[in-house]
C-alpha cells in the first residue's frame, strides 16, 4: 500500500498484520481519487471504517484541509496513527474511536460538516447500512459528496434519508457508489 499521488506521492504505508481488516487497493483508491481531484483543495473529509487511513491520508496529501477518521478497532486505531505518523502528519486530521453510526449521529450533534464523507464498511454487509448512510448525508454541506465502497454484487439504494444516488463506478469485485444531497 502506497500513497497515490499529492505532496505524500510514494509514501508507504504499514498494511494490518491481522485478518478482518481489507484496505481499499491502490487501484481503487486512484480511481476513487481521480473522480474527487476537482473537489480535494480545501475539503473537510470524513473517512469512516477507516481501517489502515490511507483513503484519509491520500485525501491530506491530495489538499484535504482536514480528515476525521472513525474507527473503533483499537488495532487499527494504532495503525492509523503510525502511518500518519510515518508520513509525517502531526495536524489537520482528528481521530475518533467509535463505531461509525454512534460517530455519525454524535458529530450531527455538534453541527459538523464534510465536504466529502467517504465510507467503506466491511463487504460482508451491516444490518444498519441504511442508517449510516442517512446520518452520513445528514452531515453532508449542500454540495457535499459521499462515497461508499462495497461489494460489486451488493446493491445499493437509489436513494436513502437526504442522499440520491449519482453514479456508481465498478472495479472487480469492488464498487463505489457515489450520492449528492436531494435538492
Amino acid at each position: 500500500m502506497r500513497v497515490i499521488a499529492g505532496t505524500l506521492k510514494g509514501r508507504r504505508l504499514k498494511a494490518p498484520s491481522w485478518d478482518g481488516l481489507r484496505p481499499t487497493s491502490d487501484k481503487l483508491r486512484e480511481t476513487l481519487f481521480n473522480v474527487l481531484a476537482p473537489r480535494m483543495a480545501g475539503a473537510r473529509v470524513l473517512d469512516g471504517y477507516a481501517g489502515t487511513g490511507a483513503v484519509g491520508i491520500e485525501a491530506l496529501s491530495r489538499g484535504a484541509s482536514a480528515v476525521t477518521f472513525v474507527e473503533q478497532d483499537r488495532r487499527a486505531q494504532t495503525l492509523i496513527e503510525e502511518n500518519l505518523e510515518h508520513c509525517g502528519i502531526a495536524t489537520g486530521y482528528t481521530m475518533i474511536r467509535s463505531d461509525a453510526l454512534r460517530a455519525l449521529i454524535s458529530l450531527r450533534g455538534q453541527d459538523i460538516r464534510f465536504d466529502l464523507v467517504l465510507l467503506d464498511p466491511p463487504y460482508n454487509g451491516s444490518p444498519d447500512t441504511e442508517q449510516v448512510l442517512t446520518a452520513a448525508g445528514e452531515l453532508l454541506t449542500p454540495d457535499g459528496l459521499l462515497v461508499h465502497e462495497h461489494a460489486r454484487r451488493s446493491a445499493m439504494p437509489d436513494a436513502v434519508g437526504p442522499l440520491a444516488r449519482i453514479r456508481q463506478l465498478v472495479s472487480g469485485d469492488s464498487a463505489l457508489t457515489f450520492y449528492a444531497r436531494r435538492l
